[in-house]
């Protein structure tokens, strides 16, 4: 049976979120992200596009580029109920869900009757998404899910575009190597040096002398050219990590801000480790000094949720790693092998106390948010506590670095 796998992506999902919420925003120009001196733009609208703005670029370029561009600094929460209204609107109405991101998704509607009824359903699910939720949305639809990633692309803004099954190739061969998913600026500037700028020249050149070039990749990315992915529409991804980092305004050697950095956010996702029943296995401490040299250090630990566990062995960490001579740029703690599992009290260290405590502090911040108890230390801390679940299968709603 030949496959139909549809793709959609909200159009400049946090400005067109921005604008339901604020009409007066239709039409200007608008960037969502960071708003300190090292903030990045999240997202930019198509008219601040026609300056040359877009996402990843640091808000301090981009306002030089747009002056008369109105700044938004984005909130998580907002930006996470629109795309749940979304959400929930497919899973009503298709048989298989993959949620790329908090703006995009796939959708396999094989055997859903023939290619052309494939389409129209999908032309009838668009509009029912921006009739109930006001936001505009387009959608690719072919046999794999590159093409229709990158027939979204072609159909926007506010589109939808079929490909017919036999014309993958005939479709991506005059677009730019840059639009093939997976294709970044070091990528494509090896292809730029070798003379490959279109699709179709890649198409032409032999697999081998693609993998000879650019390795496994090279393989990878040929058979995207030539419009063949087999990879299946995945309902549900088994989250293997959680991180939480910081840039700050100003680069700085102060040790005791840099401390608390590291127990807010450890402290933060021990909590969110709790609250979807996790345990972690190994730490990661993240230093990225003002030359933007990056280092990182990990350590192996018996299982646990704790703060008590988890937090000395983050500062313990951070202290072997850290260079005092230099200045730090940003922060970052992750905690990777995650297994499900409760923290467990240890006969020879805890009291029973301790699991209450933790209890009754996770009870509170449930309710009122993870900033709702913290250490006395971290309380000048802002902008470390995430809400999200990290575990319900859906990824997280990622905004511009945060200035400290």
């Amino acid at each position: 049976m030949k496959r139909s796998i549809l793709h959609l992506d909200l159009d400049t999902f946090f400005v067109s979120c921005e604008r339901l919420l604020d009409s007066k925003l239709n039409g200007k120009p608008i960037l969502v992200g960071g708003t300190g001196s090292r903030g990045v733009v999240s997202a930019a609208s198509y008219e601040a596009r026609t300056f040359g703005v877009h996402s990843g670029m640091s808000m301090k370029m981009a306002r030089m580029m747009c002056p008369e561009a109105i700044v938004i600094r984005g909130n998580a929460g907002t930006y996470s109920k629109f795309s749940k209204m979304v959400t929930d609107i497919l899973q009503e109405n298709v048989p298989v869900l993959e949620k790329a991101s908090v703006d995009e998704f796939y959708v396999d509607m094989s055997g859903m009757d023939k290619f052309f009824g494939c389409y129209k359903y999908a032309g009838e699910l668009r509009h029912k998404i921006i009739k109930e939720t006001g936001l505009p949305i387009s959608f690719g639809l072919s046999e794999n899910k590159t093409v229709s990633k990158i027939a979204t692309g072609e159909a926007k803004p506010n589109n939808q575009l079929k490909i017919d099954y036999g014309m993958e190739k005939t479709f991506l061969s005059p677009l730019s190597v840059r639009k093939i998913p997976g294709v970044g600026d070091k990528t494509y500037q090896t292809l730029c040096h070798l003379g490959i700028k279109e699709v179709k020249v890649l198409q032409q050149m032999p697999r081998e002398m693609v993998e000879n070039v650019l390795g496994k990749n090279g393989s990878i990315l040929w058979q995207k050219a030539n419009g063949i992915d087999h990879s299946p529409v995945i309902e549900y991804h088994e989250r293997k990590s959680i991180s939480n980092e910081r840039t700050f305004g100003k680069n700085t050697t102060d040790m005791d801000l840099l401390t608390r950095y590291i127990t807010a956010m450890t402290e933060n996702l021990a909590y969110l480790l709790r609250s979807g029943n996790k345990m972690t296995a190994c730490i990661s401490i993240k230093i990225r000094y003002s030359d933007f040299n990056t280092y990182s250090k990990q350590v192996k630990i018996p299982y646990t949720s704790a703060d008590h566990i988890l937090i000395p062995t983050a500062l313990e960490l951070f202290h072997k790693l850290y260079d005092k001579r230099l200045l730090v740029r940003l922060v970052g703690v992750r905690f990777s092998d995650l297994t499900s599992g409760s923290y467990q009290i240890s006969i020879f260290e805890d009291t029973k106390k301790t699991t209450q405590l933790y209890e009754a502090m996770d009870k509170i911040r449930s309710r009122y948010g993870s900033r709702s108890v913290i250490r006395a230390n971290c309380m000048d801390v802002h902008s470390i506590g995430n809400d999200f679940n990290p575990f319900n299968g859906e990824p997280p709603t990622v905004l511009a670095h945060r200035n400290a």
